[in-house]
């Protein structure tokens, strides 16, 4: 956790807080005035209220693109329930009478909402915002799926490492920033409460001076929230997983040490949201590291068996990218990421199988487990296929969060997972892999993706970075990336640290 992820979560908080408050409140007003409209406004803001975090940050992404923008547009119709029930609560309770005294004084419907119904109605509008605010803190952690940053990668990370301090230290400052930030606004609401004769002319200075430091403060968080990232030279989106990260740092590494070129790596994002942000004309980012499997089920939606005959799944990937996404591979790094089984010791101890094959007599007497995303029916490389085609019935099928399978399956939750092949918390959960004896998962080679027109923006300036991306094919085993990741994920070493050391060791980088 570095301050940065802090204080971009904050802004993000504030800024979307902001906007909330800036369109909440007139919309308060409006069902206060026209009762016609206030059942369609709370109607619309109860369903936004009910529409999942991360489908709503999805929609809008669509619209707006992934970064900042999109998570403080939604993180700002989070917010708007609170507000808008309050303001329109505040205002409806103030006293009939005060309002008729405002009418015999001449006052016009403007004059008295401003002068006198606001006023009435500020602890009570303060008190939604009160509550929006701590909803929004806890709610910005979806930001990292969308490229926003803040603290929700610090905590998914911990969460998928089983690292209970990060887990801990990363709701801790969600926790505190909650606390603070209600502490200092309920310090206003009681002001607010309190009655003007009673506060004194020290009173009345403080509150001046503490509004306008909030006010500068408020501001300076927006525009950290609105400023943006680097972009100039090499730009790519880090990922989700210690494999990627790795890759990433060491692309930034060579790129910058051989060439001059700043290479920024923005806000963590999944990749179907990243490969959205590299294609197409409105791009954000010029490259990023994924799979070929990857590329053609999730990405494309395809499946293996759409892949020609006399051509590798590679290379028919390769094809569809140049032709109609204006992309190339770079080539394999040797990484075969593809799924695989692995099993407890426990069932080794007991069973002792080395193929998949060798489940099928026991499978009746075993658990198995696997994210979501293997249950569905996208494509053939999924459970019900997979099942069917080995014939294993299972005792249970347990459909778990990616981020905590591992935890899971230490916990004894399961006898039987679906793994990554380089995953290093295979290690860490003491997982044997078995042997896909009758070869139903395809291979899935891990290689770097790049826009066509990228290097020539640099054929004058810097030329080569082609030439140096390519530095890193053949240089990996699955062996090799799971002692990597292993470092990271278990070990808790630095990616940049473990990049950099294998770099050295491959002679790419100078000791």
């Amino acid at each position: 956790m570095t301050l940065s992820m802090i204080l971009t979560h904050l802004a993000l908080v504030v800024a979307a807080l902001v906007f909330a408050i800036l369109a909440g409140v007139p919309l308060g007003i409006l069902c206060y005035f026209y009762p016609s409209a206030r059942r369609v406004v709370l109607r619309v803001v109860d369903l936004i209220q009910t529409t999942p975090a991360l489908a709503l940050l999805g929609i809008i992404m669509v619209f707006m693109g992934a970064g900042k923008p999109t998570v403080i547009v939604g993180l700002a119709l989070y917010s708007l329930l609170p507000i808008v029930r309050n303001t329109h609560l505040g205002l409806s309770q103030v006293p009939e009478y005060l309002i008729e005294a405002g009418r015999g004084m001449g006052m016009t419907r403007m004059y008295r909402l401003l002068h006198v119904e606001l006023p009435l109605a500020a602890p009570i509008i303060f008190t939604g915002i009160r509550i929006a605010t701590v909803n929004a803190i806890g709610t910005a952690v979806f930001a990292s799926f969308v490229g926003g940053g803040g603290l929700g990668s610090f905590i998914t990370t911990g969460i998928r490492q089983d690292d209970m301090e990060a887990i801990l230290l990363g709701t801790g400052v969600l926790m505190a920033m909650a606390l603070v930030l209600d502490l200092l606004m309920g310090l206003a609401e009681r002001y607010l409460n309190s009655r003007t004769g009673q506060r004194s002319r020290t009173s009345r200075l403080i509150a001046r001076a503490a509004s306008a430091a909030a006010c500068v403060a408020a501001a300076a968080l927006c525009v950290v929230a609105f400023f943006p990232q680097r972009t100039d030279g090499l730009v790519l989106y880090q990922g989700e997983f210690s494999e990627v990260q790795l890759v990433n740092s060491m692309i930034q590494q060579l790129v910058e040490e051989r060439h001059g070129i700043p290479v920024t790596i923005k806000d963590q994002m999944t990749a179907k949201n990243n490969f959205a942000e590299l294609s197409g004309a409105g791009h954000s980012c010029d490259l990023m590291y994924t799979w070929d499997g990857t590329l053609l089920t999730t990405i494309m939606g395809l499946d293996t068996s759409d892949v020609p005959d006399g051509q590798t799944l590679y290379e028919f990937v390769d094809q569809r990218m140049r032709g109609e996404y204006g992309l190339e591979l770079m080539g394999k790094i040797g990484v075969n990421n593809t799924y695989s089984i692995g099993v407890t010791q426990q069932v080794m101890d007991t069973y002792h199988p080395e193929t998949i094959s060798d489940l099928i007599p026991i499978a009746g007497q075993l658990r198995f487990g696997a994210e979501q995303d293997f249950f569905t029916d996208a494509g053939s490389m999924k459970f019900g296929p997979f099942s069917k085609f080995y014939g294993l019935n299972f005792q249970d099928v347990l459909h778990v969060d990616i981020m905590m399978k591992y935890t899971m399956v230490e916990q004894g939750a399961y006898d039987v997972m679906v793994v990554y092949a380089t995953d290093g918390l295979n290690k860490r959960a003491n997982l044997t892999i078995l042997k896909d004896d009758l070869h139903f998962f395809p291979d899935y080679y891990g290689t770097i993706l790049v826009r066509s027109d990228l290097f020539e923006r640099f054929a004058e300036e810097a030329p080569g970075p082609k030439e140096t991306l390519q530095l890193l094919n053949g240089q990996f085993t699955d062996e090799k990336m799971s002692e990597l990741t292993y470092r990271v994920d278990v070990e808790g070493e630095a990616v940049d640290d473990v990049a950099r050391d294998f770099l050295i060791s491959a002679g790419l980088l100078p000791a």
